[in-house]
């Protein structure tokens, strides 16, 4: 396993990751499995584990924690998101100091931890005060419940809002932006995530680096049953004839190189340094030693000329 450092921080962290999004608490609801695929990865040298409190209204961080607690804490890189909402509860949502305050709280008891190295604001919140929010993140630092805070999906705009204004308040910035990246999500990465974190000392961990199982071809042929497109309808919607022809392109620069689809397209995105980790899923051990490999794919500039000319951005 390789490590990269997160930004300009002096933090690194395994260039493959693992994450809890639609797995650990939901597809693996057994706890030996979930045990099995952690402990590998963590023997893979995997250091960096990714959660959510949304993640399975929490079962995830859970799910998660009961195996993270087997290993040493300082071998391990933590993170966790808050909000979206929990309950009904009109305040139990958001990115206000009550939410924030309340959030961090909850979700060190279910992972079973003293602290967080990241803390990842989810979403943009429309209705709190960014400085508010701020605040908050920068008081959980030097209350030592989080080492470094982050966004995850805002606008390049947005992230550079965060960044000068933390600046002027002399407050902890930024220091992660956690985006949806992948061979079909591709533009507004390159045109403009990667650009302002790139300039403001940001790390960059990507999520769904094959589009929930869409560039691994295991829906060449329609959507076999078990699978995470028969689990979750409103991910259909990706599945159709264009996207599917591009996918069977990508097999033929796969074959050429003699490695998977998966591993072709995680590799895709590791050949750019400017990104820390890629976030992937696993529901299986085998799974995870297939996205595993990608560590070990090296591209050429005609394989990814060859990708582009199959998954341009301007067809976004």
């Amino acid at each position: 396993m390789k490590y990269r450092r997160l930004g300009n921080s002096g933090l690194k962290i395994s260039e493959i990751s693992l994450g809890g999004w639609l797995t650990f608490g939901r597809s693996v609801s057994d706890q030996r499995l979930a045990r099995d695929i952690i402990v590998r990865a963590y023997d893979s040298g995997i250091n960096f584990f990714d959660i959510a409190d949304i993640y399975a209204q929490g079962k995830s961080e859970e799910a998660m924690g009961q195996v993270l607690r087997l290993f040493p804490r300082h071998t391990l890189v933590i993170s966790s998101k808050l909000f979206w909402p929990m309950s009904d509860d009109v305040n139990d949502r958001g990115l206000s100091r009550k939410h924030i305050m309340e959030s961090i709280d909850r979700s060190l008891k279910r992972i079973g931890t003293d602290y967080l190295d990241l803390y990842f604001c989810h979403r943009w919140d429309e209705e709190t005060p960014l400085l508010e929010t701020i605040r908050a993140m920068d008081d959980l630092i030097h209350q030592g419940k989080i080492l470094y805070w982050g966004t995850s999906e805002w606008t390049g705009e947005q992230i550079q809002q965060a960044v000068d204004l933390a600046e002027k308040h002399n407050l902890h910035q930024p220091q992660v932006e956690q985006p949806h990246y992948n061979l079909f999500v591709r533009k507004r990465f390159e045109t403009e995530i990667m650009p302002t974190a790139s300039d403001n000392g940001m790390g960059l961990v990507t999520w769904s680096p094959l589009r929930s199982g869409l560039l691994t071809g295991k829906y060449d042929n329609g959507i076999p049953g078990g699978s995470r497109l028969e689990r979750e309808e409103w991910l259909r919607d990706m599945v159709t004839d264009k996207n599917m022809d591009k996918v069977r392109q990508m097999k033929t620069v796969a074959d050429d190189l003699g490695v998977s689809r998966a591993e072709l397209a995680i590799a895709w995105i590791l050949r750019q340094d400017t990104i820390s980790s890629v976030i992937t899923g696993a529901t299986s051990v085998q799974q995870l030693e297939s996205n595993l490999k990608a560590t070990e794919v090296e591209l050429t500039d005609d394989v990814v000329a060859a990708l582009n000319a199959i998954f341009d951005p301007a067809d976004e």
